[in-house]
Parts: structure tokens; C-alpha cells; sequence
């Protein structure tokens, strides 16, 4: 049975865990918009304070792994060389999406602008499961 989460971020989490592309619960990082269009499903991941070149794209296995990671470092020194402030950050993240075995890489299209990235990926009929028949000789 699927209950809301009346802690977590969203009250839909659990309702999303059924839909086309399984992801992974995030923590509040990486949140995404899944749109269905007649021919593609269109992804908007928030991604804030992260440049281009710190996210990845991968797919492997029919999983689409979208991860990202930062480090930035915020030194001020004031005139005679001594720390006002010093605050670093590192962190990473990652999210994947089953897209299914058919999708090939160089199908997927991605742009990140505003702090969003926008993934689309291609719709593809699934195959219908082939049921093998497999019989058991009968000596005699």
C-alpha cells in the first residue's frame, strides 16, 4: 500500500516510485519535472548552484544517471592577510531513471540553462515478452 510521507519533501514521492521512469527518493536535491509528450519524456531537473561542467549524463543498462558535484571555496582576506571569512563547500549528488534497454545514448538530448536542466528522451514501444515453450521429453 502507498502512504504519503507527511514528513518528507513531497507528498507524492511514493506515487512517483510507479511511474515510467523509477528514480530514486532525493533529500530535496535535484528536484524534477517528468512530462509525457506524444513522442518523448521531457525531464526538468532543478540543479542550483552548479555550472555545466560540474554535471554528468550517463546511461548504462537502460538507466539514465544524472549526477553533479561542486567544490567551491569562499576565501576574504581583509589588508593585512588574515581570514575574515572562510567557508568551503564540496558536495555531490545523483539521480537515475530507468529509460528502458532500448533508448541509445545518442538519442537523448540534454541542455542546462538558469540553473535547469532539460533532458529529453524518445519514446520507444516496448517489446512484447516472447513466451518460450519448453517441453520435457516423456521416455517409454
Amino acid at each position: 500500500m502507498l502512504l504519503p510521507s507527511i514528513f518528507g519533501e513531497d507528498l507524492f514521492d511514493d506515487w512517483m516510485m510507479d511511474f515510467p521512469f523509477r528514480g530514486n527518493r532525493s533529500t530535496g536535491l535535484m528536484k524534477t519535472d517528468v512530462k509525457e509528450t506524444d513522442n518523448s519524456y521531457e525531464l526538468d531537473m532543478d540543479m542550483p548552484g552548479f555550472e555545466k561542467e560540474d554535471i554528468k549524463a550517463e546511461l548504462k543498462n537502460g538507466y539514465l544517471t544524472i549526477s553533479a558535484s561542486s567544490h567551491k571555496n569562499n576565501d576574504e582576506k581583509d589588508n593585512d592577510g588574515k581570514y575574515i571569512r572562510r567557508e568551503r563547500y564540496s558536495g555531490s549528488c545523483s539521480r537515475s531513471f530507468y529509460v528502458g534497454e532500448d533508448v541509445k545514448q545518442e538519442e537523448i538530448k540534454a541542455k542546462f540553462e538558469n540553473g535547469i536542466l532539460k533532458v529529453s528522451i524518445p519514446k520507444k514501444e516496448e517489446k512484447p515478452a516472447v513466451e518460450e515453450n519448453k517441453h520435457i521429453a516423456i521416455e517409454g
